[in-house]
């Protein structure tokens, strides 16, 4: 049986969110039905559903009847309903599909090794559902080839490549495989002694907290293979307070009792967390349930996501103000780009200059560089600010008087 959309959702406070933070469901299903097409969304009119037309045939949709229980229909601008559902905005030619250049750092297919000790292995090209403002969303599209369903090659390489220590599986998302698929992959990093740590990037706790729910071998996966000295992390993908529902926060804690460390990385969306209140309600939310948020990122310029970007100065004050609502626990989140040339935090504004610094580089000479640019309000990305006005490279600082006698 499908989940029961009526009379699921309460009305919004006056922040676009739920009252408390949570949505009340009614579940009549234990597994989601996945949507594919807009014109099985019964909420929308006959004319969104052909004004979406051409958006689903550029860009990939699927969803689950769970999340769209979710959504508030009596509210156009309801977040959730903006995270998964088209809109027509997406056809406005801005940006392009690899807006990070990974394909740069592509080594063998479907392995991108970027950072010294760490390297990205896409294991599949599914999703749970898709999010509108997609970074990899060229993944999902007919001609593409980049990720392989044998990762033998990608194995290979890390097991040749002794400074990897982190691996991390993503896609598409990983947990859309079943565990008999994803357990093979994960046994031979194990394999590997100098990797440390297996990380598994996904969405499924919020878009389908029933694939955990339902599946006891997952669990024992995870209680197998995160060891006390070589942990499996989840990165969660919660961008909003209200997916973190009562099956949600049960999944992540068997995700927790199972072995897994968890924590939570969004990107700063238009219409669904670009409101300081509602962004620090989800980091306090997380961490009340022990999830650490660990990355908040500014949107890549990626084909079709202007309408979802946040301009980088307005985006760095919305996350500070959030910060100052929250304790210690739950302000631990990084305000970041994922830049070709590597991470950059935003870390600091006057009137007059916005500050960056990288907090992993592609090239060595880049690590810790410190950067100073004068303002741009418009700016939505690094590469539409001025050359710097002044950088700082690790190796030109001074070391500190006494520091190699201690």
């Amino acid at each position: 049986m499908p989940f029961s959309i009526k009379n699921l959702v309460s009305k919004n406070n006056g922040n676009g969110h739920k009252k408390n933070g949570q949505t009340p469901l009614k579940l009549v299903g234990q597994k989601p039905k996945y949507l594919t097409r807009s014109d099985q969304i019964p909420q929308l009119t006959a004319e969104e559903k052909k004004q979406l037309e051409e958006v689903n045939e550029k860009f990939v949709f699927r969803t689950n009847d769970y999340y769209q229980s979710l959504i508030d229909w009596d509210d156009p601008k309801d977040p959730i309903r903006r995270i998964v559902m088209p809109d027509v905005q997406e056809l406005d030619e801005w940006g392009q599909l690899d807006a990070s250049n990974e394909e740069k750092y592509t080594k063998v297919k479907g392995l991108e090794h970027k950072y010294t000790s760490t390297a990205l292995l896409l294991v599949n090209e599914v999703c749970a559902a898709y999010c509108r403002f997609c970074f990899r969303k060229r993944l999902f599209m007919n001609e593409n080839d980049e990720v392989t369903k044998d990762v033998s090659e990608g194995l290979d390489y890390i097991r040749k490549h002794k400074e990897i220590s982190n691996v991390l599986l993503t896609g598409g998302d990983p947990l859309i495989m079943s565990t008999s698929k994803l357990q093979p992959i994960i046994h031979k990093l194990r394999q590997l002694d100098h990797v440390k740590i297996i990380r598994i990037g996904t969405k499924i706790p919020a878009f389908n907290p029933f694939r955990i729910l339902n599946d006891p071998s997952l669990l024992e996966m995870i209680e197998t293979y995160s060891l006390p000295d070589k942990k499996i992390y989840i990165m969660a993908h919660f961008n909003h307070p209200r997916e973190l529902t009562p099956k949600a926060i049960e999944g992540l804690n068997l995700l927790m009792k199972a072995g897994a460390i968890v924590v939570n990385q969004t990107p700063l969306i238009r219409g669904v967390n670009d409101d300081h209140k509602v962004l620090a309600e989800l980091f306090s939310q997380l961490s009340f349930i022990g999830v650490p948020p660990y990355y908040v990122f500014l949107c890549r310029p990626t084909l079709g996501n202007e309408t979802y970007s946040v301009p980088v100065e307005q985006g760095y004050q919305i996350f500070e103000h959030a910060r100052t609502l929250c304790s210690g626990l739950g302000k631990r989140a990084r305000l970041v780009m994922s830049h070709e040339t590597g991470k950059v935090e935003v870390v600091g504004m006057t009137e007059t200059q916005i500050f960056f610094k990288y907090i992993r580089a592609a090239v060595d000479e880049n690590g810790a560089k410190f950067m100073a640019f004068n303002k741009n309000p418009q700016a939505l990305w690094l590469d539409d600010y001025a050359e710097a006005e002044d950088e700082f490279p690790l190796d030109a600082l001074q070391p500190m008087s006494g520091l190699d006698n201690k």
